[in-house]
């Protein structure tokens, strides 16, 4: 049931976020959680932001860095959020699963192949910069994996991920999840920017407080 204090109009919730980033993962139930309490009020989109693109080194699997970030951090929130995140034993680069999403995102099946590729890196362990783990994953959400495969050779949605990351530079997003929230007809330029793996609480009140 839409929440009690939430205007008749229109809320955008714009996110940009990676599929290597695990605090993105752990911001999808939250998301849900907002959906499931403004139903049609809210409308949700997200975005493409490479972390590591070319030719920025990727990190390494077993590094500090990583071990250390998962075990003061990601563990926690997410045993708190009840997600069953595995520190995934590759960090491969994320373009390619960019655009598949986008691809999926074209034949409106986007909800299911976002989640879907969260839980093959972070729960799952799989390499998604490799094609054939894209296909495979685009299989099992009932997606044309010729055609994804033809998408993915010839780039077809390139131009989307760049696109997306172009405007978040231009908004000054330089991390994710990075989460945008305005009225509708409000530009991106005016919306209220958070960022990190909020809490449900912490967005209730960010959207009420614009609502």
């Amino acid at each position: 049931m839409m929440h009690a204090t939430m205007s008749t109009s229109l809320i955008h919730l714009d996110i940009w976020s990676d599929y290597v980033c695990p605090f993105c993962y752990l911001e999808l139930p939250v998301v849900d959680a907002l959906k499931s309490r403004y139903e049609t009020q809210l409308i949700v989109t997200w975005h493409a932001f490479e972390l590591r693109p070319e030719p920025i080194p990727t990190l390494e699997p077993d590094g500090h860095y990583l071990r250390t970030t998962w075990a003061r951090v990601v563990y926690p929130m997410a045993e708190e959020r009840q997600l069953p995140l595995r520190l995934p034993p590759v960090q491969p680069r994320s373009r390619k699963a960019l655009e598949a999403v986008e691809f999926a995102r074209r034949h409106d099946r986007f909800d299911d192949c976002h989640r879907a590729l969260f839980q093959a890196f972070f729960e799952q362990g799989r390499d998604i910069g490799n094609v054939d783990v894209l296909l495979d994953v685009a299989a099992q959400q009932a997606l044309d994996t010729d055609a994804l495969a033809t998408a993915l050779e010839q780039g077809h949605h390139t131009q989307s991920v760049l696109a997306d990351e172009a405007l978040a530079h231009r908004l000054g997003i330089t991390a994710v999840p990075t989460l945008l929230i305005r009225p509708a007809g409000q530009p991106l330029e005016q919306a209220e920017a958070l960022s990190g793996a909020l809490s449900l609480e912490q967005l209730i009140a960010a959207i009420d407080r614009i609502a």
